[in-house]
């Protein structure tokens, strides 16, 4: 599988015997890069060196690739804060508290558990801009040139060598910092003796959802794939096709809800308490909400993310705000429109207050707060939001597919709707829509639509997908 370089990372297959696949040489190669960049980008003198802070999911790959990092950067005279095991939004945490010139993440998310990527993350502790991207990139292409000018591109002396530290706190400043934010309200969760289910798919969730979930009183917690051994014992993504032994155990239990994170616990999920999806579309227009009612301001989502979050956002009296997809994308147009709160569909939350990164487990803290002062089950918390139905497809890409012309060409042919090009092509037909787009993370075209029932959702997903095939069809 081809290595796919984007604002998500150097993401690739592992075990490939060719430069195809995420292979030792360009493990090297990239963390190479991101080094120089660092040092080039650094605020560092001779009493405070370049820092990197790096942290890991519990994927099976995850610590050679760790250890090849590490060394890397060593090499490249940087001092290496190893925090192990560590959710992304831990590691975006770190870096700031430590004042790190950088961070790189070794996770690749919700990909099967034979993928692994670096996630590079500026001083800021968030991912990299598209131009600071493109710099990296760059001094990787540089780096793997035989002729290079050693002075663009170098490791240092034997005497300059980099150092390594370890550091296993940060999952508990993590959780502090959560707990000490006003709307997070301990008391109250406490109070209604909450048992949840914690489905971690064996990754680092494991170590961090339980534990805060005992912090904040939570009375009973049933784990599930809870031990990090990085064998995902079903697929990562928290989709409502992977987590259906999630859902009958929280039935079996009788528990309140469940709690579903991806590997690297940027993404949250939850289940109510009759097995039901409560939608991952509706874990940032749920915790939205709850903000707003404490908290006036705007709001951020991608553009394949439910309009519900603009419905609750302009109840509210405030605007709401559509950005490209990525982290990266939504944190810039958060910060240009002063918003409060944000994220992607995919159950990712982002409060500015806390940092700018999508954090599943400060989703799971803000979601219990606003459950428990609602009063009432998670399934009728539900029913209070706007319904929408989202359909989620996909078309596996070939080298020769010419995604650029496809777009143009479906664009042409609904050019009587309102059309929005900044990420792929997203088309509204009054209160439905539907947006292809190329993935960041995986070799697919992404068809997502959305409607006010699953049916119809489907139906224009089928529609958009039968015109993808038939431009397939008319360039061969």
């Amino acid at each position: 599988m081809p290595l796919i370089k984007s604002i998500s990372g150097i993401r690739g297959t592992i075990g490939e015997n060719n430069a195809e696949g995420l292979t030792p040489p360009e493990i090297v190669k990239y963390t190479a890069a991101f080094g120089e960049w660092v040092r080039r980008n650094a605020k560092s003198s001779v009493k405070t060196r370049t820092k990197v802070v790096v942290g890991r999911d519990a994927r099976l790959s995850g610590e050679f690739v760790l250890d090849i990092v590490k060394g890397t950067l060593i090499a490249c005279g940087i001092d290496v804060l190893d925090i192990g095991l560590a959710a992304t939004p831990t590691v975006e945490i770190a870096t700031t508290a430590e004042k790190a010139s950088g961070g790189i993440v070794i996770t690749a998310s919700h990909n099967p558990k034979n993928w692994n990527a670096l996630k590079l993350l500026n001083s800021a502790g968030e991912f990299l801009s598209e131009a600071a991207g493109k710099e990296v990139l760059a001094l990787a292409e540089i780096s793997s040139c035989a002729s290079r000018d050693k002075k663009e591109f170098r490791y240092v002396s034997v005497q300059s060598l980099g150092s390594v530290s370890k550091s296993d706190s940060y999952t508990q400043f993590h959780i502090d910092k959560i707990l000490a934010l006003p709307l997070v309200d301990v008391k109250a969760i406490k109070s209604r003796k909450f048992r949840i289910v914690a489905d971690a798919v064996n990754s680092v969730g494991g170590i961090a959802v339980p534990l805060l979930l005992k912090q904040l009183g939570v009375a009973e917690i049933v784990p599930l794939f809870c031990e990090p051994t990085g064998n995902f014992q079903h697929e990562a993504e928290p989709l409502p096709e992977n987590l259906i032994q999630l859902s009958k155990t929280v039935v079996r239990n009788k528990a309140h809800l469940g709690f579903a994170v991806d590997p690297d616990v940027d993404r949250l999920a939850i289940v109510s308490e009759d097995g039901e999806m409560f939608g991952e579309e509706y874990t940032l227009v749920a915790v939205a909400d709850y903000i707003l009612k404490n908290k006036k301001g705007n709001t951020v989502s991608n553009l394949s993310s439910t309009m519900a979050l603009r419905d609750v956002t302009e109840k509210a009296g405030c605007s709401y705000f559509a950005s490209a997809v990525g982290e990266v994308n939504v944190v810039e147009a958060m910060k240009k429109n002063n918003a409060v709160i944000g994220g992607e569909g995919n159950g990712g939350i982002i409060l500015p207050e806390l940092h700018y990164g999508r954090d599943a487990l400060l989703g799971i803290a803000l979601f219990l707060t606003h459950l428990a002062k609602y009063g009432k089950s998670c399934s009728m918390l539900r029913s209070i939001y706007p319904n929408y139905f989202i359909s989620k497809n996909k078309i596996e890409l070939t080298p020769e597919i010419n995604l650029d012309k496809i777009i143009a060409a479906i664009k042409d042919k609904y050019k009587k709707y309102p059309c929005v090009t900044i990420d792929g092509l997203k088309i509204e037909f009054g209160k439905e829509w539907a947006h292809l787009r190329k993935s960041n993370t995986e070799p697919i075209i992404r068809i997502i639509t959305e409607s006010g029932s699953q049916t119809t959702a489907d139906n224009l997903a089928k529609k958009i997908m039968l015109d993808i095939s038939e431009q397939l069809k008319a360039k061969n």
